[in-house]
């Protein structure tokens, strides 16, 4: 999957991943809490901005990156082929000292890619309404993963880390299992409505969500009769829209 925008809420916002990502060729667009607070930065040089005057933090150092754009370059080829975790890198840059040049440099083409960001933010309202669509998306992944997991209230236990790796993997595949049924039969059931002559607006397909979970039994007891078992490419009759 080629990924073209990331989404975030405020809690993964700093200018080294503005950078980063800028370098690993996707956008970054968080949607930052207090906004209104946050400042831009400028190319340095004789402008007038003073309608923007509250909202420009400074200008950005360009003799900075320059000098450590090598090190930059590296930086993103290394996480870009999995020699370095960006987790850990991104972790340990944040701790340097401010003196560090690598973490300045990085600092500062972070600052023009977050100032363009947030001039894109404010005159741009299907750049917002993406953001969110794509936010709501991924709480509601996460809403189908905490139904799923109520096993010891949903609490992880085990110390080993090999243990939690495990059953942190089974509740991925356990919430993709629902989320690819889901999928099927929603295709199933816009192909019937079709060939029964209904008329469906392609464009409102998008807005179909595959992580509802509420025709799901998650608790009491599992019971597959060998008699309704499915055989390879058979489907599930659909619900007949009468008995809803």
């Amino acid at each position: 999957m080629q990924i073209e925008e990331h989404y975030t809420d405020t809690a993964g916002f700093t200018d080294h991943v503005f950078a980063l990502m800028h370098l690993l060729g996707f956008r970054f667009a968080p949607r930052i809490k207090d906004l209104s607070d946050k400042k831009i930065y400028l190319p340095p040089g004789d402008h007038d901005f003073s309608v923007l005057s509250e909202h420009i933090g400074g200008t950005i150092n360009f003799k900075k990156i320059t000098q450590n754009w090598d090190d930059i370059l590296r930086l993103a080829a290394s996480i870009k082929k999995g020699t370095v975790k960006a987790s850990l890198i991104i972790r340990k840059i944040g701790s340097y000292p401010r003196q560090n040049g690598l973490a300045t440099a990085l600092r500062e083409f972070g600052k023009i890619e977050r100032s363009l960001f947030m001039l894109d933010w404010y005159v741009d309202p299907a750049l917002r309404r993406r953001v969110t669509i794509g936010l709501n998306k991924g709480e509601a992944r996460n809403a189908l993963a905490r139904a799923v997991f109520f096993n010891r209230l949903g609490e992880i236990r085990n110390k080993s880390i090999e243990s939690q790796k495990h059953q942190a993997s089974g509740l991925n595949l356990l919430t993709a299992a629902i989320i690819l049924w889901n999928t099927v039969y929603l295709e199933r059931a816009v192909n019937y409505l079709k060939s029964k002559g209904e008329i469906i607006d392609e464009n409102l397909l998008q807005y179909l969500s595959p992580l509802g979970w509420e025709h799901i039994h998650l608790t009491g007891n599992y019971v597959w009769p060998e008699k309704d078992k499915l055989k390879e490419g058979e489907f599930r009759k659909l619900r007949n829209l009468n008995d809803i």
